[in-house]
């Protein structure tokens, strides 16, 4: 129990700006292992979204307060998936050999792909936003930060590490069948309680979006790195918005 409360504040602490003020000793596998509490941080990331969401609808147009929400995710996760968004369009969009895709998805700069897929996906999400039922806004903020991590946790269960070392190593090498057993599982519970069997079909189309972008973006390099989890979490959060847009 100790070690499973250790890895849950881990994954807070990794990937939120959430101050928790405790140091924890951790190793590699503390890492990988700790994937399985994805779907859980990213429920506490949309339990944030949605109070801030009713908050500035009490004195702000509902256009105004998605723009502003929205710059609170940002805030929380600290960009860290967007960072992973941007470097990987950067490096698979190259053109180049394996080697040199590495290279610049490592590389601090960002690029003219990069900018793009940033913006494309921004405004996508704020206009996707913008047209779900106000009556629906509530539930998006609250379920897409999880559709979002269950596609990182899901990419880093069934693929290889494409580089030799980097932190991404510790969340691809050590997240095996049972993390991604239970993560999946603990998703699907997350979306029955919040919209039933609605949420049962979601989380399941999600699942597999998650897989297939997981496919596009691993195929050139033979592997998955940190920046293509961070990717296929916020292009996984842009379907699961665009599923509740045509469903609910």
């Amino acid at each position: 129990m100790k070690k499973t409360f250790k890895r849950l504040i881990l994954m807070i602490q990794f990937f939120t700006t959430i101050p928790i003020p405790v140091q924890i000793e951790c190793d590699n596998e503390d890492f990988g292992k700790g994937l399985v509490f994805a779907p859980i941080v990213g429920l506490m990331i949309g339990g944030i979204l949605l109070g801030t969401y009713k908050l500035f609808i009490l004195f702000l147009p509902i256009q105004v307060a998605i723009v502003f929400n929205m710059l609170i995710y940002f805030i929380i996760t600290g960009g860290l998936h967007l960072d992973g968004l941007a470097d990987t369009f950067d490096g698979i969009f190259s053109g180049r050999p394996k080697k040199r895709i590495l290279e610049i998805m490592s590389d601090s700069r960002i690029g003219t792909y990069g900018v793009l897929v940033l913006i494309g996906v921004i405004i996508s999400d704020l206009v996707l936003l913008g047209n779900i039922n106000a009556n629906v806004l509530p539930i998006a903020f609250l379920l897409t930060p999880v559709a979002g991590r269950i596609g990182s946790l899901i990419s880093a269960g069934v693929s290889s590490y494409a580089r030799e070392d980097g932190l991404g190593k510790s969340f691809i090498g050590f997240c095996h069948i049972k993390e991604l057993i239970i993560g999946i599982f603990i998703s699907f519970i997350i979306f029955y309680i919040f919209l039933g069997l609605y949420g049962v079909i979601i989380v399941f189309i999600v699942n597999m979006t998650a897989l297939l972008l997981t496919y596009i973006l691993t195929r050139k390099i033979g592997g998955a790195t940190g920046d293509i989890l961070g990717a296929i979490c916020e292009l996984n959060q842009l379907v699961f918005l665009l599923i509740v847009l045509l469903m609910i």
